[in-house]
C-alpha cells in the first residue's frame, strides 16, 4: 500500500493512538479482580490522567479527529480490546491536512459512519466519488491540485451539504456545468474562493439551480473584480443568506433589485482608477549651489512618479511612440548646435555621452524589462510639497491576468530629471561687445548729456533683453531616486479601495550637491585659518567656535526628511441597480 494514499495515512494516525498499548488496552498494568495490587498495576483514574495531563509523554496530538480522544478513553475504560471494525465505524470526522495525500482509495469506505472529511493542503488531483462513504455531509478539498470537477460528479454523495473547493485551478466552462442542482440537491454551503472563475453570468445561472444553497464564497475569483459584483450575485440568488462571509441585509437586496434582469449591462471587465497625490520630503537639489558657479550651463530639475499598471498593449505602443519622438527631437537639437566654442564643445560632448548611456538604461527599464507601459505623472519643479493630482483609469478585460497582477502588487518609483541648457550660438558673442565699445567712446570722460543718458538707459534695456540668450536644451538625464512596493491583494479579497502613504525613506536628490557642500566646508575652514593667522594665535578659541557654528548650520540645511507619496487605487463597484443604469447611459 503506497504511503500517499488516504487509507495509509489514516492507518498511521490510528496506530499512533496506541489503543492496545499502555496506558490504553488490556495489559498487565490494568487492575482486575485477579490482580488487585502490585507495583506494576495502575488505577483507571491514573491511566486516564496519563492521557490528558499536559506533561504526560502519552498525551498525543488528536486534532485530526474529535473522536480520537474519546476512543483512547474508551480503550482505557473497556475491559476488552477494541476490534478494528468498531474503531473504523467510531469515526465521524477526519481532518487530514497537509499530509501529502494524492489518492483517495477505497480504504476510506471502511469508515462507514463518516460525515465530515477535511483534506485541505494535499496533492489530490481527482476525487473518485465511488470511494466516498454515502454518509458524507461535509467535504473540504481546499488547496489541492484539482483542475476539473468531472470525477467529483460521476457518483456525487446524495447527502452532501458542504463542499469546499477553494484555492484550486477551477474555472472552466465544464466546471460550471458540474455545479448544478442535478448533482448536489442538498448542498447548502459552497466555497469557490480563490479559484479562476471569470464568466459571472454562466456561473450564477448554474448556481441558481441549487435549491438549498444559502452560503456562497466567491472572493478571490477574477469575476469579483467587475463593477457588477456583488450586486448581480445578490439579485441572481434570491435565497442566498450569506455571501463571502457577510450576511446579506434586506437593504442590500433592495438596492440591487432588478440588476439580474439587466443582462446587457453585465460585462466581464474591470475598471481601476489610480491616483497619485502629493509628494513631500524631497530636498532642494540647488540648496548648496556655489556662488562661483558659472552661468552656463543652466541646470533645471524636475520630479515625477512612474508606475506600471496592468493595461492593454495598445497603450504601451502609444507611450513608446511618444517617447521616441521626444528623444528624436532632442537629438536634432543637439546635432544642430555645432558652432560653440571648443571648450564648451568638450563639456557638452561629455554630458551627451553620459546622457545617452543613462537614457538607454532608462528606456530598457521602462519597456523592455517590464513589458508593460510605464505611466509617468506630470513633471513638476522642486517644491516642499509637489501635488501631482494625477488620475488614470484603466479598463481591463483579461480578468485572470489582472488578478495575478493585483496579487503581485504595484511598484511605485520617484524619478528625477536633470536638463542642461546652453546659449544658442547666434546669441553668444555679439551681445556684450557693442555695449563695451559705446561706453569706451562716448563715456570715457564721465560726462553724459541728458540725451545720451536717456539713450544709455534705452540701450541698457535693450541689453537686458538681448542678455537673455536663447537656450538650447540637452537631452534630459533621468535618475531613479527610490522605489517602493504597494500591496494590492486586498482588492482581490473583496476590498474596493487601497489608500496608502508610500514611505520611500530619506533620499538624496543629487550626489554632486553633497560633494559641493563638502568642498564649501573645506574652503570655509581654510579661509578662517588664514584669517586667524593674520589676527594672531590668541583667537584660536573663537576660530573653533566659528567652526562649530559652520558645521551646525550646514548640518541643519542638509537634514533630510522621509519622502512620502500619496497613492490611491480604487475598483469601480456599482452600489445599486439605479447607479448601474446611470453609468451605462453615460458610457453609451
Amino acid at each position: 500500500m503506497s504511503s500517499n494514499t488516504l487509507s495509509a495515512v489514516l492507518e498511521k494516525q490510528i496506530c499512533h493512538l496506541c489503543l492496545n498499548d499502555f496506558p490504553c488496552g488490556y495489559g498487565s498494568w490494568r487492575k482486575t479482580k485477579d490482580r488487585t495490587g502490585g507495583a506494576e498495576t495502575e488505577n483507571t483514574d491514573v491511566l486516564l490522567d496519563l492521557l490528558s495531563c499536559p506533561h504526560s509523554p502519552w498525551r498525543l496530538d488528536e486534532s485530526w479527529s474529535p473522536q480520537a480522544s474519546a476512543l483512547r478513553r474508551l480503550a482505557v475504560l473497556t475491559p476488552e480490546p477494541l476490534h478494528a471494525d468498531f474503531v473504523y465505524s467510531y469515526f465521524s470526522t477526519l481532518r487530514i491536512v497537509d499530509k501529502g495525500v494524492s489518492v483517495i482509495d477505497d480504504g476510506l469506505l471502511k469508515f462507514s459512519k463518516l460525515e465530515e472529511l477535511v483534506l485541505s493542503a494535499n496533492k489530490i488531483s481527482e476525487v473518485p466519488t465511488e470511494n466516498l462513504p454515502g454518509t458524507l455531509r461535509i467535504l473540504e478539498l481546499r488547496a489541492n491540485r484539482l483542475v476539473a470537477l468531472n470525477s467529483l460528479t460521476k457518483r456525487p454523495s446524495p447527502h452532501l451539504q458542504y463542499l469546499g473547493l477553494g484555492s484550486n485551478s477551477l474555472g472552466s466552462h465544464e466546471d460550471v456545468i458540474h455545479l448544478t442542482g442535478r448533482h448536489w440537491p442538498q448542498l447548502v454551503c459552497l466555497d469557490l474562493s480563490d479559484c479562476e472563475f471569470q464568466a459571472q453570468q454562466a456561473l450564477l445561472h448554474a448556481l441558481s439551480t441549487l435549491p438549498c444553497l444559502r452560503t456562497l464564497v466567491l472572493e478571490g475569483n477574477p469575476l469579483t473584480l467587475v463593477p457588477s459584483y456583488p450586486g448581480f450575485t445578490v439579485d441572481s440568488l434570491p435565497l442566498l443568506s450569506c455571501l463571502d462571509g457577510s450576511w446579506i441585509s434586506p437593504d442590500e437586496r433592495h438596492r440591487f433589485r432588478g440588476l439580474a434582469k439587466m443582462n446587457d449591462l453585465i460585462v466581464d471587465w474591470a475598471s481601476a482608477t489610480v491616483s497619485v497625490g502629493r509628494m513631500r520630503g524631497i530636498s532642494d537639489p540647488l540648496m548648496s549651489a556655489d556662488e562661483n558657479t558659472p552661468d552656463f550651463p543652466v541646470v533645471t530639475y524636475s520630479y515625477f512618479i512612474t508606475y506600471v499598471f496592468f493595461s492593454h498593449q495598445t497603450c504601451a505602443n502609444q507611450k513608446v511612440n511618444s517617447e521616441s519622438k521626444f528623444h528624436a527631437a532632442a537629438t536634432e537639437d543637439i546635432s544642430s548646435d555645432v558652432d560653440l566654442q571648443s571648450n564648451r564643445n568638450c563639456e557638452r560632448e561629455t554630458y551627451k555621452s553620459e546622457t545617452r548611456d543613462l537614457m538607454v538604461n532608462t528606456e530598457e527599464t521602462c519597456y523592455d524589462i517590464v513589458g508593460e507601459p510605464r505611466h509617468s505623472t506630470p513633471k513638476l519643479t522642486w517644491s516642499e510639497c509637489m501635488d501631482f493630482s494625477d488620475t488614470q483609469t484603466y479598463i481591463v478585460g483579461d480578468l485572470g491576468s489582472f488578478k495575478k497582477f493585483l496579487n503581485q502588487g504595484l511598484n511605485l518609483r520617484i524619478e528625477e530629471e536633470k536638463v542642461l541648457s546652453w546659449p544658442a550660438t547666434s546669441e553668444e558673442v555679439p551681445v556684450a561687445k557693442p555695449s563695451r565699445n559705446v561706453k569706451e567712446k562716448k563715456g570715457g570722460k564721465g560726462k553724459e548729456s541728458p540725451v545720451k543718458s536717456g539713450s544709455t538707459k534705452d540701450k541698457s534695456k535693450d541689453k537686458k533683453k538681448k542678455s537673455v540668450p536663447e537656450l538650447v536644451h540637452d537631452a534630459p538625464v533621468r535618475r531613479i531616486l527610490g522605489s517602493v512596493h504597494v500591496s494590492l491583494q486586498s482588492l482581490v479579497k473583496g476590498g474596493e479601495k487601497v489608500d496608502v502613504l508610500c514611505d520611500f525613506g530619506t533620499l538624496h536628490t543629487e550626489v554632486e550637491a553633497t560633494q559641493t557642500l563638502e568642498k564649501k566646508l573645506k574652503e570655509d575652514k581654510k579661509k578662517e585659518e588664514k584669517e586667524s593667522k593674520r589676527r594672531g594665535g590668541g583667537k584660536g578659541k573663537g576660530r573653533k567656535g566659528s567652526e562649530v557654528d559652520v558645521h551646525t548650520d550646514n548640518c541643519v540645511s542638509i537634514r533630510l526628511e522621509p519622502v512620502t507619496v500619496e497613492l490611491s487605487v480604487r475598483l469601480e463597484k456599482w452600489k445599486s441597480a439605479s447607479e448601474a443604469t446611470k453609468l451605462s447611459h453615460q458610457t453609451s
